[in-house]
């Protein structure tokens, strides 16, 4: 049996992996934006048009699929992916409010909030600690930097981070 320290890491790789192996598989289809595409004052947009409705729904449900698959309540998962998806969308913001384009680069903010809050939604009912949820989340940001570029080579991401 999988630790669920591992579990929880392989559950936010999933929710944050999902939305780009969608886009690859589905193309345009369903790749409408969050944020119906609505500029700001600032003359930036919401989000951006990565931040689609098909991305939040792939996440959710591969993390469901994938929680079953750990013997893990689908309840589990989906909170996972659904809170994945909502620190997405807030470093997405930040990222917009800061200038800087749709998914350009922005280390640290692009991992942090997509790990930390599906680690805080489901701290109460793992009983993690806050020493585990940042090894956890130092975990993701590794994975996440070094596997991006092979994903980037393979085919499946449009840039190496």
């Amino acid at each position: 049996m999988l630790p669920v320290e591992w579990g929880l890491l392989l559950l936010i790789i999933i929710a944050n992996g999902a939305p780009v192996v969608a886009a690859r598989l589905f193309g345009d289809w369903g790749g409408r934006p969050l944020d119906g595409s609505w500029i700001l004052a600032d003359g930036h947009r919401l989000l951006g048009d990565a931040k689609t409705w098909r991305g939040v729904l792939a996440a959710i449900l591969a993390t469901g699929l994938s929680a079953a698959l750990l013997n893990w309540p689908v309840g589990v998962g989906i909170v996972i992916g659904l809170a994945a998806m909502l620190g997405d969308v807030l470093s997405s913001f930040i990222k917009r409010r800061s200038g800087l384009n749709s998914s350009s680069q922005a280390v640290g903010l692009d991992q942090i909030p997509e790990a930390l809050l599906p680690l805080l939604a489901v701290a109460e009912t793992f009983a993690l600690d806050g020493c585990t949820i940042m090894v956890i989340i130092a975990g993701f940001v590794v994975l996440e930097l070094s596997l991006s570029p092979l994903f980037y080579w393979l085919g499946i991401r449009k840039r190496p981070y």
